[in-house]
Parts: structure tokens; sequence; C-alpha cells
């Protein structure tokens, strides 16, 4: 197959067409080179360009001051979970953790290890339909941290704006919906992201980590978990995936051509309001996160029964939709549209909901 379908795949995603184009364009030989991106060294004056230009313009996307470290660690959100208690749990500390899907849960169950957690609230009981609200904290002021998943691709719900926690350090997986959005990064003690919902490829994920939470680690932790080896190293401790950090480097020179976040922003609510109000105008189709908690990221929803969804899948398949099928936590049908993905592709999608219950409701 050499046409492109739309994808709607959780993750890895779609990439902007025109950094495929570019990429592909340049592997053989980056320009003025003479060899691939796959092949140039971690060390050498080509790669140094290269990922000080990620940083710079991913600074420049969400205004980030000199006070904060950017780093590309590797290992994926699943080792910050590890990372974020070893270095921030401090001994006899306490760490909260807000409650909103699979993936808080495991970030919880790797802090657990390490020393004594507080859950804030959770909204589990409810099948995760929404995100807790505020009055519902039972937050500790003495906390080391609180910690929150700014985005669940499973359940589909999103946080509108963050958690308030006082003095506390706030700290956010923001793994997909990172770059979607503007945020005040000066309100997070630490952000972190896998790359390959919104940002790139996998095998590269960015930690922004205010410079004063970088402390000396325990003898006892082994280096490549210390954030002080990175803050040091700038990242390059050891090698570095270095064609992930290459396109990071592309997707972010990208989103700046198009006017940076407030219009990416902009972008994602029109495609998430087109597929919402498609939801909402039958009774065929019922979203599972309820209103005031729906991600423009992740849009999941149900049919009237598993017959008619395996169908929907099977059969939107194979008109071009792919990745269509719901997590089995939720069932149903999920729709991930992160920041690349097209509006045709909304559009198409939509135009095959409204044909498929023609024929089927």
């Amino acid at each position: 197959m050499t046409e492109r379908i739309f994808n709607f795949s959780a993750g890895p995603a779609v990439l902007p067409m025109s950094v495929l184009e570019e990429a592909q364009r340049d592997l053989i030989s980056l320009p003025g080179v003479g060899m691939s991106v796959l092949e140039i060294s971690h060390r050498s004056k080509t790669f140094e360009d290269i990922i000080e230009a990620a940083e710079a313009d991913i600074r420049k996307l969400y205004n980030i001051s000199d006070n904060y470290h950017l780093l590309f660690l590797q290992g994926g959100a699943s080792l910050q979970f590890s990372m974020v208690p070893l270095n921030l749990l401090e001994k006899g500390g306490q760490a909260d953790y807000i409650i909103t899907g699979a993936w808080s849960k495991a970030a919880l169950k790797e802090a657990k290890k390490v020393g004594q957690t507080n859950v804030v609230a959770t909204t589990e009981a409810e099948n995760f339909r929404r995100i807790p609200k505020q009055s519902e904290f039972n937050l500790n002021s003495e906390a080391c941290y609180v910690h929150y998943t700014s985005n669940n691709t499973i359940f589909g719900t999103q946080w509108q704006s963050e958690p308030e926690v006082g003095s506390v350090p706030l700290i956010c997986d923001a793994s997909s919906d990172v770059l979607s959005r503007p945020l005040d990064i000066d309100k997070y003690g630490l952000i972190y992201a896998g790359a390959q919902k919104n940002m790139g490829p996998a095998g590269v994920t960015m930690v922004i980590i205010r410079k004063d939470l970088v402390k000396e680690p325990s003898p006892e932790l082994a280096t490549m978990l210390a954030y002080k080896t990175h803050t040091e190293t700038k990242s390059l401790y050891n090698t570095p995936p270095v064609f992930s950090i290459y396109i990071v480097r592309l997707v972010a020179k990208w989103l700046l051509g198009l006017g940076g976040l407030e219009v990416m922003e902009k972008m994602n609510q029109e495609k998430g309001h087109l597929l919402y109000d498609a939801i909402d105008s039958t009774e065929f189709y019922k979203g599972h996160a309820e209103k005031d908690s729906r991600s423009l990221m992740n849009v999941t929803f149900r049919l009237p029964n598993e017959d008619l969804e395996k169908k929907f899948v099977k059969e939107a398949t194979a008109s071009g939709l792919d990745g269509l099928k719901g997590h089995r936590s939720v069932g149903g049908l999920r729709a991930s549209i992160y920041n690349a993905f097209p509006k045709e592709g909304v559009e198409a999608l939509v135009s095959f909901m409204k044909e498929f219950e023609r024929k089927n409701g």
C-alpha cells in the first residue's frame, strides 16, 4: 500500500506530513554533512546543533524560563514513574497522586516502592469518566510533590486547567497532550512526556524540571536514574536517541511555523468539536467521558452493542480509517486526533459515522 490512510491510533501516532517529507528527503544525507542522521555521532557538531535547536524551539513554544532544565531522556514516561519519586520523594516524606486513569495508577504503583504515598482523589469507581473536582482533593500541604496525568488516552478525559496545589511542586505526565496547547510552565515543578503521541517517534522522553528540584542524588541511586546526571551532561551522559530527537526538532519547527501553541490549540478545538458534535447529535453514539472532562486528543465513544462496534471498526478500517478500536478498559471506539492529525480525517470519520448509523441505526 502506498496511499496514506487516516491513522487514529493512540500511539505511536501520526506525524506532520511536512516533517515526514523532510526526514525522507534528508535521510540518506543531511545537507552539508554527507551522511544520514541515523549515522552521525551524538558528539558531533551536527547533532549538537540538532539537539540545541530542538530545545530552543520547545523553550520558545512553551515560553520556558532559564529557571528550568529541558532534558531528552530514554525509557519513556514509564521510567519517569520511577525517576520522579527516586529523585523527589524524600526519606520520611510523602507524595500525593491524583488518579484519573491507567497511567496515573501505574505511576502511583512505582512511587509506592520508593516511599509513602497519598491518593488525593480518584474517579476509578466511575470508570474514570471524569476529572475530579478541586473540592474533592485531600492534599497534604507538606507533600514532596503532587503528581497528575494531564490527558488520559484510554478513557478520553483531559484536565481543562491545572490542579491547584499551593506551594507543593506540581508534577505532570503530559505524554498524550504535550505541545497541544499553551501552558504556564512556572506553575510546575516538573513535566515529562513521551514523544510518540504528539511530539515525535517513540524513543525519546522530554523532561522539563525546575532547577531547584535537581539535587545531589543519594549514593545508592543508580547514575542513570539521577536527574543531576543528565542536567550536568545536557542529555548526553550516554548515547541519546539521535533520530528521535531529530524528528522532535522538526516537529517543534513545524509548530512554530503554524504560529505556535495558541494556533495549535485552536486547530485541536475545531477537530474535537466537530467529532463531539457528531456524537452528541444522535442517540446512536454515546461518549464515555463527561462533557466537562472531554479530551481533545482521544475521543472515546460507544455504540448500542458490541456487535455493532466490531462491525464499525471492521468497515471503518476497510474505508481507510484505521486504529479506531477502543481500549478493553472502556470498549467501544477511540479516535485519537493528536496535533498532526488532519481535520480532513475527522471529517471523513464523521461522514462514515453518519452513513453507518443510516445503515445500522
